[in-house]
């Protein structure tokens, strides 16, 4: 009875955090805080891997790069949809497998160091996927798009490839997503551990 209580909790679970990843990609991806769209929709996902263990993340990952893929296929984001004419197959490839090594690699960190601080945990959980979300999207515009990249960057009339990229591409909205889920997260597992209780 324990056992199909926990499989039908983790279905149920499942089941919302995915909803929550659709609907924060869709509806909530033009929510700021200032000048700043904090990623919503790795919410989820580092939920799932934290709650579920890392094979969650990644579903709840691929999740999310779907509704990525999608929204760059209707043609909701220009850039990206440079990238999809001039190189098709990495560019499913990046939207797909940078969500779903997000959610892997934080639900691993978080099982890796749960044992040693729960807290801890889960902050490094939180702060890995943004990290690991941003670093293979910037390894494949480092790479394979870095012509594209180059284009982009001499005709908003930069002499710096790389500069241009990480301050236009990256810039300080990374540290302050980073921040945002490094303490919003582990705060909603606290909020979940209690209601639990």
């Amino acid at each position: 009875m324990n056992r199909l209580s926990t499989r039908t909790e983790h279905l149920v679970g499942m089941g919302i955090l995915t909803a929550l990843v659709i609907v924060l990609q869709t509806f909530a991806s033009g929510f700021k805080i200032g000048s700043f769209a904090p990623p919503l929709s790795l919410v989820p996902i580092i939920l799932g891997a934290v709650l579920f263990g890392e094979a969650a993340g990644a579903i709840l990952g691929l999740v999310f790069g779907a509704v990525v893929l999608f929204a760059v296929i209707s043609g909701a984001e220009p850039f990206s949809t440079l990238m999809l004419q001039y190189n098709p197959s990495f560019t499913v490839i990046i939207c797909l497998l940078k969500g779903m090594l997000a959610g892997y690699f934080s639900g691993i960190a978080y099982k890796v160091l749960s044992g040693i601080n729960n807290v801890a945990a889960a902050i490094i959980a939180s702060a890995i996927a943004p990290i690991v979300n941003t670093g293979i999207f910037s390894i494949g515009m480092l790479t394979v798009f870095y012509p594209l990249l180059t284009q982009t960057a001499a005709t908003a009339g930069a002499e710096n490839v790389i500069l241009f990229y990480f301050t236009v591409f990256i810039g300080i909205g990374f540290i302050f997503d980073l921040l945002f889920i490094a303490i919003l997260v582990p705060g909603l597992l606290r909020i979940i551990k209690i209601v639990k209780e």
